[in-house]
C-alpha cells in the first residue's frame, strides 16, 4: 500500500522526525488560507500523486515551458496561481508513463534554506534478511542514475534487528553522508527515528529524497515516499 508524501510526513512527524509545516488542499479556494497558515515567505507547492520525478514532470494541459509538479512560490499570490495551474491537470513524469496522472491534491509546504541534498532510504535487504539504510551524498536526483553513473557513491548499511540502530551505525551513516557538527548531532536522533518508524508501521520501503542539510546546519526530511507491507494488515 502506497500513501502520499504529506501522509508519509505525518507518519514520520509522529515519530519525531524533523519535517516542515505543511497543509494539504484539494481546491484552489483553499490555497490562500493554507499559505497564510505557514511561516513563509517561501512556500513549496507539491503535486500529490503516486509517482516520483514530479518536479521534472510536465502538465499535459500547459505549455511546454510551464513548470513541473513541484514549484517554489515566493508569495501567497504565487501559491494561488500555481494551485490554479496544477489542480485538475495531468502530470506526466518518468514514472507515470505518457498517460500521466491527474493532480487532485496539493501539499503547500513551508520553504527551506538548503545547503546540501542527500539520499536516504530504508528497505528489507533480501541478501541479509535485515533492514538496511541505502544512502548517498547525491540527493535530489534519480537514484537509478546515480547507481548507473557513480555506484561508488551509494552505500548500504545493514542494521542488526536485535540491536537496532547503534552508535556505531550512526557513525557509519554520518560518515557516509559526510555530516559533521549540528547535522551529525541531528543524525543521532533522526536515523533511529526513521528505523523505528519503518519497523513499527511495517513499512516495505521508506525513501527520503532529498534529506537536506539546511544552511543552519540542521537536518530535515524534505520528501517522503512510503509504502507498507500489505501482509501486515
Amino acid at each position: 500500500m502506497n500513501i502520499h508524501e504529506y501522509q508519509g510526513k505525518q507518519v514520520l512527524k509522529g515519530f519525531g522526525a524533523p519535517v516542515a509545516e505543511g497543509v494539504a488542499i484539494t481546491s484552489v479556494d483553499q490555497a490562500e488560507a493554507a499559505a497564510r497558515a505557514l511561516p513563509g515567505p517561501l512556500y513549496v507547492v507539491k503535486s500529490q500523486i503516486h509517482a516520483g520525478g514530479r518536479g521534472k514532470g510536465h502538465f499535459k494541459e500547459l505549455t511546454p515551458e510551464a513548470r513541473g509538479g513541484v514549484r517554489l512560490a515566493r508569495s501567497i499570490e504565487d501559491v494561488v496561481k500555481n494551485a490554479r495551474e496544477m489542480l485538475g491537470n495531468t502530470l506526466v513524469t518518468a514514472q507515470t508513463g505518457p498517460a500521466g496522472k491527474q493532480v487532485n491534491r496539493l501539499y503547500i509546504e513551508d520553504g527551506a534554506d538548503i545547503d546540501r541534498e542527500l539520499y536516504c532510504s530504508l528497505l528489507v535487504d533480501r541478501q541479509y534478511g535485515r533492514i538496511a539504510f541505502v544512502v548517498s551524498t547525491e540527493g535530489g536526483v534519480d537514484i537509478e542514475a546515480v547507481a548507473h553513473n557513480s555506484p561508488e557513491k551509494i552505500q548500504t548499511i545493514v542494521i542488526d534487528p536485535e540491536a537496532g540502530v547503534t552508535d556505531a551505525d550512526v557513525s557509519r551513516l554520518n560518515a557516509a553522508f559526510k555530516l559533521d557538527g549540528q547535522a551529525a548531532e541531528d543524525g543521532k536522533s533522526l536515523f533511529p527515528i526513521l528505523y523505528g518508524a519503518f519497523v513499527d508501521t511495517d513499512m516495505a520501503m521508506l525513501e527520503v529524497n532529498p534529506l537536506i542539510v539546511m544552511t543552519d546546519g540542521r537536518l530535515r526530511v524534505l520528501d517522503a515516499k512510503v509504502s507498507f507491507d500489505g501482509n501486515a494488515l
